[in-house]
Formats: C-alpha cells, sequence, structure tokens
C-alpha cells in the first residue's frame, strides 16, 4: 500500500506531462536586443526545434563584430530537443498510470538534472558566439565579449540585452514545479494541508494555467518613478498613464495619451499588440484602451495637455461628458478623428 499514490500525485504528473508537451508548440526562450536604432526592438525567439525572430537583422549586425551567423541547422540541440521533451511528457504520464514512489523521485531527479544540463550547454552556446570572434571583423574593441546573459540584462557596447524565458520555459518551469509538489506529497511532506481528490484537482488545474498563460496584461506602472517613453517626465498621475505593449514583449510606458498617441505614430501601429489606458475613475489602475470610452476636454488638466479621461463603461463616460457638454467617444473615433498634434488645450504650466 506504501506505492499507492494519492490522486494529487497522479493529477501532478498529468498535468506535468501537458505542461511539458505544451511547450513544443510555443518559444522556449528569448533574447531582446533594444537600440537607439532599433526603437522597436530585435528578438530571437528559441523554440525546441529552431531559432526564428529577427535572425537575419542580427546576423547582419553579427557580421560587424565578428560574431558567427546563427543557423538552426548548425546546433544538434534542435535535432534531438523536441524527442527529450516529448519522451519526459511520456515519462510523466506513465509514471502516473504505473506509480510507485521509487520511480517518481527518479524522475524528478532526472528531470532536474536535464534542466541543468540544458541551461549550462545554453551558456556554453552564448559563451561561443559571443568570445570567438573574426579577428578581422570591422569593429574590434580590445578586451570586449559579446556574450548575452543567460538571463536578465546586460548592456553590449549600445546594445541592451535581456534573456528571458519565453511561454515554454515558463512551462517548464511550471512542469518542474508540480512533479516537486508530487515528491513532498509522496514524501508525507504536505500532509498536513490533507488535501481531497477536488482541490487537488483544482490545483493542479489552476498551476497549468498559471505556467501556460504567461502574462499577457499590462506591467504595473511605477508612478513618480518610471519615465514616460515620448516626453521622459515622470509619470505621476494614474489617471492619464497609458502603456503599449509589442508584438515581441517591449513595454512602453506614458504620462499622458498625447504621448502615446505622438509615440504611436513614429512606432507604426502594425507592430503594437496591446494598448492600455489609466482608468479616469480610479487612482492608479491600467485599462485595455480598446474597449475603453472616452472624454475630451481642456477643463480634465491632464499632465501633458492631451486633456484625454478614460472610462471602463459609456454610461460613465457620458456622465462625466454631460458636465463638459460633449460626447464620450470610443478608442476608434479618438485614435481616427483626433490626431496627436490636435491634443492641447492651452495647458498652463
Amino acid at each position: 500500500m506504501e506505492n499507492k499514490p494519492s490522486l494529487i500525485s497522479r493529477a501532478l504528473l498529468f498535468a506535468a506531462a501537458i505542461s511539458l508537451a505544451a511547450s513544443l508548440f510555443v518559444p522556449i526562450w528569448s533574447i531582446y536586443l533594444d537600440a537607439p536604432q532599433y526603437p522597436e526592438g530585435l528578438s530571437l525567439r528559441i523554440w525546441a526545434h529552431k531559432i526564428a525572430g529577427d535572425v537575419d537583422i542580427i546576423n547582419g549586425l553579427n557580421h560587424y563584430i565578428g560574431m558567427k551567423t546563427l543557423h538552426t541547422a548548425d546546433f544538434m540541440e534542435f535535432t534531438v530537443l523536441p524527442y527529450i521533451i516529448l519522451f519526459f511528457a511520456l515519462l510523466f504520464a506513465a509514471t502516473a498510470f504505473f506509480f510507485r514512489k521509487r520511480r517518481l523521485y527518479i524522475v524528478f531527479a532526472a528531470f532536474v538534472l536535464f534542466g541543468i544540463v540544458a541551461m549550462i550547454d545554453f551558456w556554453k552556446w552564448e559563451y561561443d558566439y559571443g568570445h570567438h570572434l573574426d579577428p578581422n571583423a570591422a569593429i574590434k574593441v580590445p578586451g570586449m565579449a559579446y556574450q548575452p546573459p543567460l538571463i536578465g540584462f546586460k548592456q553590449l557596447l549600445n546594445f541592451g540585452a535581456y534573456s528571458i524565458p519565453a511561454a515554454g520555459g515558463w512551462l517548464f518551469v511550471g512542469a518542474g514545479v508540480l512533479l516537486l509538489i508530487a515528491v513532498l506529497t509522496e514524501a508525507g511532506v504536505l500532509a498536513k494541508f490533507r488535501l481531497n481528490a477536488k482541490s487537488a484537482t483544482a490545483v493542479a488545474s489552476l498551476l497549468v494555467l498559471l505556467t501556460s498563460c504567461g502574462n499577457n496584461g499590462p506591467e504595473p506602472v511605477a508612478l513618480h518613478k518610471d519615465a514616460c517613453d515620448f516626453c521622459k517626465m515622470s509619470i505621476s498621475d494614474g489617471r492619464f498613464m497609458g502603456e503599449v505593449v509589442t508584438r515581441k514583449g517591449r513595454v512602453y510606458k506614458f504620462d499622458d495619451m498625447h504621448c502615446l498617441l505622438n509615440y504611436l505614430s513614429g512606432l507604426g501601429k502594425e507592430h503594437i499588440g496591446n494598448y492600455y489606458t489609466g482608468n479616469f475613475e480610479k487612482e492608479h489602475e491600467l485599462i485595455d484602451a480598446t474597449t475603453a470610452w472616452y472624454v475630451v476636454h481642456a477643463s480634465l488638466r491632464s499632465p501633458m495637455g492631451g486633456n484625454i479621461a478614460a472610462f471602463t463603461t459609456k454610461s460613465a463616460a457620458d456622465a462625466q461628458a454631460s458636465r463638459y457638454g460633449t460626447s464620450a467617444v470610443d478608442w476608434k473615433t479618438l485614435t481616427t478623428a483626433v490626431s496627436p498634434d490636435s491634443l492641447h488645450y492651452g495647458h498652463e504650466h
């Protein structure tokens, strides 16, 4: 009876298998490059079977500093990694069917070891490309290496490099966490919580949902700390703040709708993923700008003279608009009928 698994362990193993299998269909890791000449930034998307993103542009830039070009075919890892991931996903499911505590512990240890080896291999790949440079390169900086960070940020000449897990990477982490919970459960560490079958399934489902969804919402704005990406002023009034998230995951923050619309005129709407604006009815809340309703009037006195207030519902916007003898407008009307340069109403400084 000691090898009989709890229902939560089975649920967690199945959830880990699903989470890991899902990582085959999304990027595992992302490297972003940010520089003044590329306001939208450049990105490398590392999948289990390929390198994608702005590969050709990055290869062209790397040529000047003597780095080798990046090609999926040059990496053996892209051939074997999908099979390794599928193997572990099937192994997790098989362990749930044919359960033994010892087998669970071995599977967990093997998965952790695989994760460590994978990160070491990734670091070595970055090291080789960042240090083994062509001595005849057009740009040579004595003592300079161009190895991107394993995780986090690093400045490389005029480029800022960000290396972070993508959706697939978080699915990997989620699978590991689910396995760890199963191990702790079978080891009796979590026995005091006495989770029943329904709550166990709910916990497993929630963990899969959290690890698979990622952060698709707005990034919080730190008032009085974050600066507007257009006017460079400190963002101080949460009622008028705005935010744009590009399709590549870059986040731009603004202190006024005037700044947001002006910035977009240079960035290009085709690059934008999501738009957010401050909720005028609350001190510090970002809402979906495309579904909000707006009131434009000089009496609103926003930080940079845009004088645009956003509301979550049309009724709330209509109520505010009636006070000024004007009408509420939706996002489409705001962005097509109102030009950025017109968003000034004699704001007093």
